[in-house]
């Protein structure tokens, strides 16, 4: 194993604050990129179901 102990993955030889960091900006990034996508999707589904509600509402007067 690289390192001896659990406390030696978290110091990492003084650059662990640095690297840990990076590792939580990293993923808070990608779960707001997966978040907004989505609620984009749930978005765009409303909208076509709304227009297709409208055409068959439509249809039905005609």
């Amino acid at each position: 194993m690289y390192f001896e102990s659990f406390g030696a993955l978290l110091a990492m030889e003084g650059h662990g604050p640095y690297v840990w960091f990076c590792y939580g900006i990293t993923s808070l990034v990608i779960g707001a990129i997966l978040f907004d996508a989505r609620r984009r999707r749930r978005s765009a589904e409303q909208m076509v179901r709304t227009v297709i509600r409208r055409k068959q509402a439509s249809l039905g007067k005609e």
